[in-house]
Formats: C-alpha cells, sequence, structure tokens
C-alpha cells in the first residue's frame, strides 16, 4: 500500500452534525455500529443530503431510513461459526482462525477503517478490526497452531501503522487514532523472533524506535505520556490527545460529561478515552473513590503495568541495536530499562498490600485499588524474589476464585472488576508467577482457568471475550456492551496454556 499523504478524519469530523443525530437517537444498540458503517457514495454527498432535507420542515423524514438508504450497516455478529455437534474445544479453535481471519484490504472512500496491507486476525463478535493488544494474545495461539505467516503478517501490519501513522492505534479505525493501546508491539517482535531467528530485531528496529518515540512524547502526536516522579525519573501514563466524547461510545461518553461541570468536562472526556487507552475500559483502578465512572481519573494516575511494557521495549530496543551492532545506542537503552526498573520498584511496590500498586500523581501515593496489574512485574522479570513470595501470597489469598484470578477485588458493574476473569490477565499472572518459581500456584490458576473455558464451551459452544470466575453457572457481565464472542485472545491464551498446564 502507499504510504498515508493525511490522516484521515474519523466519523464525527467527516459526518458532522449527521454523527451527532444517529448516535443520540440510539437508532443502533451499538454506539459503534453506525461509526462503522460503510457510505454508499461520497461522504459530502450524504451530508448535502442530510442538510437538505433536515433543513426543509415540509420534507416528511426518517433518520433511520436515511442511514438505511446511504449506509451499508455491518452485520452484528460477522463471525458466524457455530461449532458441529461433538467437535472439542481444540478442534473449534483450530477451525475459528479461519472464520476470524480478515484478508488484506480494500480502501474505501468514507469507511472509518485504516486499511491494511496484509491479512489479520480480528477478535470477534463487535470487534470488526484488529486490535492492539489482543492481537499478542491471539498471536500466542497462532504460534501453537504453527500459523507464523498470520503472525509475520499482523507484525508487518503493525509496523505499516507505525510508519504511516506515527503509532500503533486502538484498532485500525479512524476513531482510534488519536490513541494507542498497552504497546505490546516488542512482545509480538520477540514473539516472531522465536520462529525467524534474531535478524527479526533488526528487521522491525525503525519501526520499535517510533513505537518508543510515540510513548516519550518524541513524535509529532501532541502526546503527554511522559511524567517526571519527584525524584527526576520519569515514567507514563495512559493519554489520549482528544478532549471529546469518543466516537463508538457516543451517547454513553455524552450524556456522562453533560452531567460534569462545564470546567471539568473536556477533561472527563480525556479521562475516558485514556482509559480506553489502557484497555481496561472500564475499571475502579481509575475511579478517584473505587467505585463509580464519574470519578474516573486516568491520566491521574502511573500505571504500573504500561511501565512494564516499556521496559520490555527498552529491553527489546538494546537487543535490536545490538544486532545491529550499534554497541552504544544497545547500552543507552540498557540504562533506560535500568532506570525505568528502578523508578518502578521504588514507587510502585507497596510492601503493606504486598504488591505492586499503581502511583497516584497528585496525592504522591499509591492508588487504593489493588488489581492483576499488580503481578506484571514478575512477567517482565522486574520484581525481586522477596517481592515475588509475597505478590504470590497476596494472589493466592485475595485473589485465586474458582475459574482462576479476578481482575480486581471490587464489584462495581464495570467489565475490568469483579467478578470478571480475562485471558491476558490470566496469562500474565501464571507465566509470571512461573517466572519467579511459584509453580503450583501458576498450575493452580491456569487449570482453573481452563477449566473454566472448557465448561462453558460446553455449555454454549463459544469462547467469550471475558468470564466469570466467581460462578461459573453465570456469564461475565459488565461494561457499555454485551459479551461478544470468537474470541481471539481467549483462543490464544487457552492454547498457550493448554499445551504447558495440560
Amino acid at each position: 500500500m502507499p504510504a498515508i499523504a493525511q490522516p484521515p478524519q474519523p466519523p464525527n469530523v467527516v459526518y458532522g452534525k449527521l454523527f451527532t443525530d444517529v448516535q443520540l437517537s440510539v437508532i443502533f444498540k451499538d454506539g459503534k455500529t453506525f461509526v462503522d458503517c460503510v457510505p454508499r457514495k461520497a461522504p459530502k454527498d450524504i451530508v448535502a443530503a442530510y442538510e437538505q432535507v433536515t433543513s426543509n420542515p415540509a420534507i416528511r423524514f426518517s433518520l433511520q431510513r436515511f442511514v438505511e438508504e446511504n449506509f451499508i450497516i455491518p452485520p452484528q455478529n460477522p463471525v458466524s461459526y457455530k461449532p458441529q455437534q461433538g467437535v472439542n474445544i481444540l478442534q473449534h479453535i483450530d477451525e475459528l482462525w479461519t472464520a476470524l481471519l480478515r484478508k488484506a484490504d480494500v480502501p474505501v472512500e468514507g469507511s472509518s477503517l485504516l486499511p491494511l496491507p496484509s491479512g489479520y486476525i480480528v477478535p470477534g463478535g463487535r470487534f470488526r478490526e484488529v486490535y492492539y493488544w489482543d492481537s499478542y494474545f491471539t498471536m500466542l495461539g497462532l504460534a501453537e497452531s504453527n500459523q507464523w505467516k498470520t503472525i509475520e503478517n499482523m507484525v508487518d501490519n503493525f509496523t505499516y501503522l507505525i510508519t504511516n501513522y506515527g503509532h500503533i492505534p486502538n484498532g485500525n479505525r479512524t476513531y482510534y487514532l488519536s490513541r494507542s493501546q498497552p504497546p505490546f508491539f516488542s512482545l509480538m517482535v520477540q514473539l516472531l523472533a522465536q520462529k525467524n531467528g534474531g535478524q527479526v530485531y533488526a528487521t522491525y528496529q525503525n519501526a520499535l524506535q517510533k513505537e518508543y518515540d510515540y510513548w516519550m512524547d518524541k513524535s509529532n502526536a501532541a502526546t503527554k505520556h511522559v511524567v517526571k516522579m519527584p525524584d527526576g525519573s520519569l515514567l507514563n501514563r495512559y493519554y489520549d490527545v482528544d478532549d471529546e466524547p469518543r466516537q463508538e461510545s457516543f451517547k454513553e461518553d455524552y450524556e456522562l460529561v453533560e452531567k460534569a461541570p462545564e470546567a471539568k468536562q473536556k477533561e472527563l472526556a480525556r479521562h475516558l478515552r485514556s482509559g480506553a487507552e489502557s484497555g481496561w475500559d472500564f475499571s475502579s483502578r481509575w475511579f478517584a473513590n473505587g467505585k463509580t465512572l464519574e470519578t474516573i481519573e486516568t491520566t491521574n494516575i502511573v500505571p504500573v503495568d504500561l511501565n512494564g511494557l516499556l521496559y520490555q521495549l527498552e529491553m527489546v530496543l538494546s537487543q535490536s541495536y545490538k544486532t545491529t551492532g550499534d554497541l552504544l545506542q544497545s547500552q543507552l537503552f540498557q540504562k533506560k530499562a535500568l532506570a525505568r526498573k528502578n523508578a518502578v520498584l521504588r514507587y510502585c511496590y507497596s510492601p503493606t498490600q504486598k504488591l505492586f500498586m499503581d502511583y497516584h500523581l497528585i496525592t504522591k501515593k499509591h492508588t487504593q485499588v489493588p488489581s492483576l496489574a499488580g503481578v506484571t512485574p514478575l512477567f517482565f522479570g522486574m520484581a525481586t524474589q522477596r517481592q515475588a513470595d509475597e505478590i504470590a501470597t497476596t494472589i493466592q489469598k485475595k485473589f485465586l476464585r474458582k475459574g482462576g484470578v479476578v481482575t480486581t477485588l471490587n464489584n462495581t458493574g464495570q467489565q475490568w472488576d469483579a467478578p470478571n476473569g480475562w485471558a491476558p490477565m490470566q496469562y500474565m499472572t501464571v507465566e509470571g508467577l512461573a517466572k519467579y518459581n511459584k509453580n503450583a500456584l501458576a498450575n493452580d490458576i491456569a487449570k482453573r482457568w481452563l477449566n473454566l473455558n472448557i465448561k462453558v464451551y460446553q455449555r454454549t459452544g463459544k469462547l467469550m471475550e471475558k468470564y466469570n470466575v466467581e460462578d461459573d453457572s453465570q456469564l461475565a457481565g459488565g461494561g457499555e456492551y454485551p459479551g461478544q464472542d470468537g474470541f481471539g485472545w481467549t483462543n490464544g491464551v487457552f492454547l498457550a496454556l493448554v499445551n504447558k498446564y495440560k
């Protein structure tokens, strides 16, 4: 595909009042439906037609009919594959890879899709495009299925996004361009190197560096991801550059923001958007009162898992520059990684909670919400053995449930809180514990999660986006949309864990 001269505009800019009217009228139950619609003709002609029919009160007008006549509406569940009777879960996942695979995109004028040059796996359900952090966990399963060409294609697609847009957006949609997601690109490169050898680190060096520049506020994007800690060290936060309701959740954000004092509305919208950048949209770990969404304050918080990911990126960049013979740059990134690790150990470990905690930039204290993010320094190899010993005890006493580990200890109705468990956090918890020789606990968590996945599959014929780890007779709930099936990262983590913890 040719390079992108100018980033395309999101649907709220392209369609103006039509966008606002559709999203607030609830023509579609899911706010993501309209922003994924494909126009049947040039957007400017649709806008002109809408202005004409709405400016003349004599014209009898149906907004729903107007949308249906001018847009191709996406199917509500594009992954319609159902397993045949007697197909076990492993066969089902193998067949799902085909159902979830999308071919290289063909550009369509006015579509919100950012076309990608190679094939890719989508998560499933309402998620019709590639997602950044989902894809790493999906790739773990693709590796187990020996589908390395698909993995390479997806890494190349992310490289294409970095090259053309300066970062990997939340997903390949115009309305996601204002933010990224947890930066797993370096782990994808590392995974691919297991198959294709160390030269992979050289092949993707420029993309790795551009990814780092984006998160360190050195790219052209108006990001403010970097924060200075009290001792002068640098850590990172989530920060969406826009401060308006999310296009794909416009009504929900709009109504919440409208209730806030006018002086706080843009700030609240940015906190919501930045919560979406975290991938944990939404969780009590971002709430000032630990309970309600209207107190969200994402950009005031230094997330421990984000800084683990950037430590990982610095280590992979060091490896990359070593591969290409640039030893000075390699040593520089080693030093950056060490400085970040020391800062995380200083500011994020809580001897009281016996867990790594997010750090609050304003109170200059730990936040009050323990979460599975507190285990991720084990996954990235940043913790001491003593910390790992304490964390293992905390996980066993507080987070362990019948179906795995719960995301937080708070039941708020948000999907990234109790009673829900999610595949990526199960995987990082299990692998992090195993890395510090907590093998019995790692094995126990893995088997509980695998058994839950199997039980729900046997009952429903589906692999789900998230699970209720407290009551396996109930499906997971909470959040802004119904539970989705498919499901990319669940499939990937299941295969990665079942082949190791049978």
